[in-house]
């Protein structure tokens, strides 16, 4: 039995690498509690290296759930689709650690394998020939599936694809979701056309709410409202369109797209993650 000393040290780097692998704070505990009872049937005299057998163990447990939401079509989870409860407990999690919301939505579109060799190796340092091991695989394999995963996360980098279309100036819009987020709406006001259009899919708003709002003053009111979701965004691309996706937990929930000209912002469309093409054509080869 590894001792549980041992164990309890681990813990927490055990957590971070399964939140990473699997998304979900209460999947990443399940799958440290799996490696738990696994560590209690072990012979710990057995062990040349405790730490790196408890990694194992739980890579190839997040591994098994990767591939059965693959077959079931699971992936990416979004946000519209998770208990309050779990989402309150992802995002604080995600806001206690400082992890990159934008990171996760990414990692979440990526091969079951493209996700461990990336999050093992590249953020946990794990060498390339244990990663091996856990992915049942060869070195130069694992090392594929990781430049892969780096290859589709600059992809979604907002510097890293094409310059913006000239219907957007980044700069703008960073600054106006900016003031949106930390509640300034005399700033916000100031970066609105006055003739400024926001556009959001019904399933985003409350029942009764307009889906279409128009006028400086009456889309900054609205903008106001939503400052919590704003705040969980993230800047992205996705399908060659640099957009910001409101992510709580890390969990896809909305795109928002924003429009300027002559440097004000002139439209606001936002859409359910689930029904934007990227996440229609979100297959990643093997």
């Amino acid at each position: 039995m590894v001792p549980l000393e041992e164990f309890e040290a681990a813990r927490p780097q055990l957590t971070a690498i399964a939140f990473r692998l699997l998304d979900s704070v209460d999947d990443a505990e399940d799958a440290v509690q799996s490696t738990w009872i696994r560590a209690r049937a072990v012979d710990a005299d057995t062990l040349r290296n405790t730490a790196a057998w408890l990694t194992t163990v739980l890579t190839r447990v997040c591994l098994d759930q990767l591939r059965a939401r693959q077959r079931r079509r699971e992936e990416p989870l979004f946000a519209d689709l998770i208990p309050d409860e779990a989402l309150a407990a992802d995002e604080q999690y995600l806001r206690r650690e400082n992890i990159s919301r934008a990171l996760m939505v990414v990692l979440a579109r990526l091969t079951p394998s493209q996700r461990v060799a990336y999050v093992l190796h590249d953020l946990f340092d794990v060498p390339f020939l244990e990663v091996a091991g856990h992915l049942g695989t060869s070195r130069d394999s694992a090392k594929k599936h990781a430049s892969r995963a780096r290859e589709r996360i600059a992809h979604c980098a907002p510097t890293s694809a094409s310059p913006p279309a000239t219907s957007v100036d980044s700069t703008v819009v960073d600054a106006f979701l900016a003031a949106a987020a930390g509640g300034d709406i005399g700033r916000v006001l100031a970066l609105l056309a006055d003739d400024c259009v926001r556009v959001v899919d019904e399933a985003l708003v409350p029942p009764g709410a307009p889906t279409v709002v128009s006028g400086a003053s009456a889309v900054a009111e609205e903008t106001g409202r939503f400052a919590d979701r704003i705040r969980a965004s993230a800047p992205m691309r996705l399908a060659g369109e640099r957009v910001h996706v409101i992510a709580p937990g890390g969990h896809p929930l909305a795109v928002v797209a924003v429009t300027t000209w002559d440097g004000r912002v002139a439209r606001i469309d936002i859409a359910r993650a689930s029904t934007h093409p990227a996440w229609a054509r979100r297959s990643a080869t093997t």
